[in-house]
């Protein structure tokens, strides 16, 4: 029978790179941390590392188990929250992922009043704009923007995030104004280099695309912000990345003629986190805080004409 603590010992080996660090971050002896291990890989008939004097690397059993022992410990820990939890109150772990821009700009405000309202959940965020495998990587739910194609994932609308094309001010009065899309192609352009270089526009017809110069490539969406608002150039940004910035009037929407492709904010979680009150209660907390429609697609300030 599979036993947790040889369980979480290995993962721990995994994640720390050896059985020193994992023992440091376990808070044990090596020897117990090893003997941990040693009885885990005997129960499973399979070696799942490779020890070395100074590192411990995962053998391909040792990978292909990794996932599946990542998930036994939260189930375990979501069991023990469920029986803890009494009336309303949420108790224990909850990890999420979300894109680095969107957490840092629009979840912290309300993930700390979330966390106030809820003080005995213990949450984890980590910020990656890679799509992240919720199961495989052991976590809760994830913050998406766009859609969200996994079969095996449920996916909860959060808000819209219509995409604009904006520059500075001073950008455009030096390089001129843009009057419809044929114009773009003579204008400097700010891209984001984890997908196609693509500018994808809504019209009467159908979709157009465009392929514009480029001028910087950035595999961040603050970056790409801060780019434009140096006056670099033009760049396809979401309304939540730049609000206030239209609101002050650091940048500008400019109308091409044809709206850009939007997009929507969700919240995915495994099939077998359905249930979940802690998912259930955020996803209603996050609706509320971002309104509908969301608070970032109230204002935008348009290019000048003429």
């Amino acid at each position: 029978m599979l036993k947790l603590d040889c369980v979480s010992a290995f993962v721990c080996v995994a994640e720390a790179g050896s059985i020193t660090a994992a023992a440091q971050r376990l808070g044990l002896a090596k020897s117990v941390v090893s003997e941990r291990l040693a009885e885990l890989e005997q129960t499973l008939g399979a070696q799942l590392v490779q020890r070395t004097t100074r590192r411990s690397t995962l053998t391909e059993n040792g990978r292909i188990f990794l996932a599946r022992a990542r998930r036994l410990l939260s189930d375990a820990e979501d069991a023990v929250a469920e029986l803890a939890q009494q009336g309303s109150e949420l108790i224990g772990p909850l990890r999420l992922s979300a894109p680095v821009s969107f957490g840092a700009l629009r979840l912290a405000e309300p993930l700390f009043a979330f966390m106030r309202q809820h003080p005995r959940i213990e949450l984890s965020l980590e910020l990656d704009d890679h799509f992240v495998d919720p199961a495989a990587d052991g976590f809760d739910a994830v913050v998406r923007h766009g859609p969200v194609l996994d079969r095996r994932l449920i996916a909860h609308r959060l808000a819209s995030s219509m995409r604009h094309l904006v520059a500075s001010p001073d950008y455009l009065a030096e390089a001129g104004p843009v009057a419809c899309l044929e114009d773009l192609s003579v204008h400097r352009a700010i891209l984001y280099s984890r997908r196609g270089a693509d500018w994808r526009f809504e019209g009467p017809d159908g979709a157009t695309v465009i392929r514009p110069r480029t001028a910087l490539r950035l595999n961040n969406g603050l970056m790409m912000r801060s780019a434009a608002l140096a006056g670099l150039g033009i760049a396809l940004l979401p309304s939540f990345m730049v609000h206030e910035d239209l609101t002050a009037g650091r940048l500008v929407v400019i109308d091409a003629g044809a709206a850009p492709q939007g997009a929507e904010l969700f919240v995915a979680h495994p099939l077998d986190r359905a249930t979940s009150s802690k998912i259930k209660a955020l996803v209603t907390h996050l609706r509320a805080a971002f309104g509908n429609p969301s608070f970032w697609e109230h204002t935008t300030r348009q290019q000048p004409r003429g």
